[in-house]
């Protein structure tokens, strides 16, 4: 017989899925893990350096943001 807690989880998950959601399960970097602070600075650099040699890419920004304020 499940106890008191996973009746109640079983319970919620089932009001969930009968409003139309589902499960997922979703894995993501351990920020913890380490040399993880290093290579975020380095993909950093290497966005920045790609950026920085891409001249048409502040004119498209600058589009996109007047764009907004016709919203």
């Amino acid at each position: 017989m499940p106890s008191n807690s996973a009746s109640r989880v079983q319970k919620h998950r089932d009001s969930l899925r009968n409003s139309g959601l589902r499960p997922i399960q979703i894995w993501v970097p351990d920020t913890r893990a380490p040399g993880f602070t290093e290579e975020c600075r380095r993909q950093s650099k290497v966005a920045a350096a790609a950026d920085q040699k891409d001249k048409q890419l502040m004119s498209f920004m600058d589009q996109a943001l007047s764009d907004l304020d016709d919203l």
